[in-house]
């Protein structure tokens, strides 16, 4: 018996939401990573972030080509295994540089369950409805997000920040298990690639020779970054700027709910509108809102109770904007790469993925107490999205 729509759309964006929980859910954690292993400079607290995000990348480019050669299930196992090991080895971690290690191992084993999803929406849906797929997959996935960080702040007030990993675990065994009972193989034997460097070149220059799919990974490199950005320094200005890191999971949790809103907005007029005049409009809106946030930086009107209110708002358009431009963006790259699906989800994922953290891990070192790094960095990431969606918008979804 065939999966149904509604429990596949639960099942991909648990998949999904292994990257969420393994970033979110440690947000809470990053003040005691900090004074335990990295006191003399809190900033490397962010490696635990970024390093995780860096392994997910470089992850991507092996666990695409290998579902397109030895089928979905086994690299979602594989991926689990490689997760499960890494979460346990970052609990034992007695120092910053062991942990970081973990992290990359952890993002690698988590890049399985992220792509080998795209693969299997790709391998039963095409076209528009391929996005509404997404979209409703981006709106359970945008729980995660909004429970995470409470969750992490809940385990660390009985236990340790430690014992977040062990959540880690149990997550990756129900979802694989889940996979492993309900999914049915859709590549089947006389379907798969054979895995050789040669075959995953050809793939890999016939992604990159179709503008559509370079434009695509171009803008979703802005898009993360915007989105990365923040999530890398939200917890740092509720604590230093705002002082009210201990509320942070409360209002991150408002944020993250509010914010699903997007994707099931976008999939009710993704129909109608079409994907990339969406994702235009969003970046031109970021634009518009991160100037006017300068603006009230400038003029000391962010501090405070007031300008506390207008940054929680503002945060919420960027996880807003998420829901609108990351579905569709990844649906653009993905809808000429149908017969090369798995090596697609890799390829694109991990170029994206690498870009995005590149550059919010730039625009992090800049910190310095206030939002002005993060705003700052925002709206140059938003106007390059903006450049590069102009061009998206007049390719031929065939060149």
């Amino acid at each position: 018996m065939r999966i149904s729509t509604t429990e596949f759309i639960s099942l991909m964006a648990m998949l999904v939401a292994t990257v969420a929980l393994s970033i979110d859910a440690l947000l809470p954690a990053l003040p005691d990573i900090s004074k335990e292993l990295t006191s003399s400079n809190p900033n490397k607290a962010q490696l635990v972030l970024s390093t995780f995000i860096i392994g997910m990348a470089f992850g991507t480019f092996v666990t695409g080509p290998l579902s397109d050669s030895f089928g979905r299930k086994k690299i979602i196992y594989f991926g689990a295994i490689i997760y499960i090991f890494s979460s346990a080895l970052c609990i034992f971690s007695t120092n910053l540089e062991t942990l970081v290690i973990a992290r990359v191992l952890q993002g690698i084993g988590a890049a399985a369950p992220r792509v080998v999803s795209q693969a299997l929406v790709r391998d039963l849906y095409s076209g528009r409805e391929m996005a509404r797929i997404s979209s409703f997959i981006m709106v359970i996935f945008a729980i995660v997000p909004a429970v995470a960080p409470l969750l992490g702040a809940g385990i660390i007030s009985i236990s340790d920040w430690r014992s977040i990993f062990g959540v880690f675990i149990l997550f990756a065994l129900i979802s694989t298990v889940w996979t492993a009972v309900r999914i049915n193989e859709p590549l089947k034997a006389e379907m798969r690639l054979p895995f050789r460097l040669q075959p995953f070149k050809i793939a890999t220059m016939e992604i990159l020779s179709l503008k559509i799919v370079r434009l695509a990974i171009v803008t979703l490199i802005f898009a993360g970054g915007i989105l990365f950005t923040a999530i890398l320094l939200v917890q740092q200005i509720f604590d230093q700027f705002y002082g009210r890191s201990n509320s942070f999971p409360l209002w991150f949790a408002m944020i993250a709910i509010l914010s699903g809103s997007a994707s099931f907005f976008n999939s009710m007029i993704v129909m109608k509108f079409g994907m990339r005049r969406i994702v235009s409009i969003s970046m031109y809106v970021q634009i518009l809102w991160s100037i006017a946030m300068l603006f009230l930086y400038n003029s000391d009107l962010l501090s405070g109770g007031g300008g506390f209110s207008i940054f929680v708002f503002w945060i919420f358009g960027i996880f807003f904007q998420a829901g609108l431009t990351f579905g569709n963006l990844t649906a653009l790259a993905m809808e000429p790469l149908g017969h090369i699906a798995g090596t697609g989800a890799s390829v694109t994922s991990a170029l994206s993925t690498l870009g995005s953290v590149t550059i919010a891990g730039f625009a992090g070192q800049f910190f310095d107490g206030t939002p002005y790094a993060m705003i700052a960095s925002i709206l140059i990431f938003a106007s390059c999205g903006a450049f590069s969606t102009h061009f998206l918008i007049r390719c031929n979804r065939t060149t």
